[in-house]
């Protein structure tokens, strides 16, 4: 399994197939296998990139403050490390965040954006919910947490028809999981997020990306970005909740695809 060091960190990467390069970004969770569903048809064009966060899955597990603006350093740097100049970027919630510093601080490196599930600065609805689960986390530990998050980034009906491979995924996840106080300085760096004030600096064009039943980062979220990004496109899925890409892997892989290769073109003509 590749890894490369930089910041005083070992970050685990992936990369799959061959084209224009196109980097996924996780969430909170952070861990690359996140876009399992996602691996296999994109790679079927592009060249995807994917690494577990600071923190979190394979990569170094650094006791210390976090935050997104961190998190974002963290982007540039394996790109750097892996001599990748622009790439076209996909951030799935905390990523898509990542994905607003890049598209405001660092446009040179973008070809494009796909801002998936993701928000501007957390409410009170968003910040019950973060409360909720740190509340599992500190009194069920890592296996608690993870029984309790398909209830956040899930629909019913895809709890009720995915037992198993549910099942699968939190027994993964448990046994690379962080120590809880570097899951919850993560979760407070989600929290603290705000870079409401420089969304009308992003000219990178940009997709923003939703499920219409997402519990999480409901669907106001998406359009505030939408708004607010010069020239950017608002998609909303009829469902799939938080996690669409794993809910509702052919309609969200197609939906990125034909944005990417669009953008890809404007490139290459």
């Amino acid at each position: 399994m590749p890894k490369v060091s930089f910041d005083d960190c070992e970050f685990h990467y992936e990369t799959h197939g061959d084209g224009p390069p196109l980097l996924l970004i996780a969430g909170l969770g952070g861990a690359c296998s996140y876009w399992g569903p996602q691996v296999e048809p994109l790679g079927k064009h592009f060249k995807v990139i994917m690494y577990d966060h600071r923190g979190t899955g394979r990569s170094t597990h650094h006791k210390t403050a976090y935050t997104v603006d961190g998190m974002a350093r963290d982007a540039l740097g394996l790109l750097d490390a892996l001599g990748i100049d622009h790439v076209h970027l996909v951030g799935h919630s905390t990523g898509g965040a990542i994905g607003q510093i890049l598209g405001a601080e660092a446009p040179q490196r973008l070809r494009s954006m796909v801002m998936y599930a993701s928000w501007t600065k957390s409410d009170p609805f968003m910040r019950r919910q973060f409360e909720a689960r740190k509340a599992a986390l500190l009194s069920g530990g890592a296996l608690g947490y993870m029984r309790a998050t398909p209830v956040f980034l899930h629909p019913d009906w895809w709890v009720n028809a995915n037992v198993q491979k549910l099942e699968e995924m939190e027994r993964n996840t448990v046994a690379l999981f962080p120590a809880p106080e570097i899951a919850i300085s993560r979760m407070e760096a989600v929290l603290a997020f705000d870079r409401t004030a420089d969304l009308h600096r992003i000219r990178v064009p940009t997709l923003v990306l939703c499920a219409e039943d997402d519990l999480l980062t409901p669907l106001r979220f998406s359009q505030q970005l939408a708004a607010a990004i010069p020239g950017a496109r608002l998609v909303a899925m009829q469902k799939g909740g938080h996690a669409a890409s794993q809910t509702m892997p052919e309609e969200f892989n197609r939906i990125v695809t034909r944005f990417v290769l669009d953008q890809e073109k404007k490139f290459t003509a």
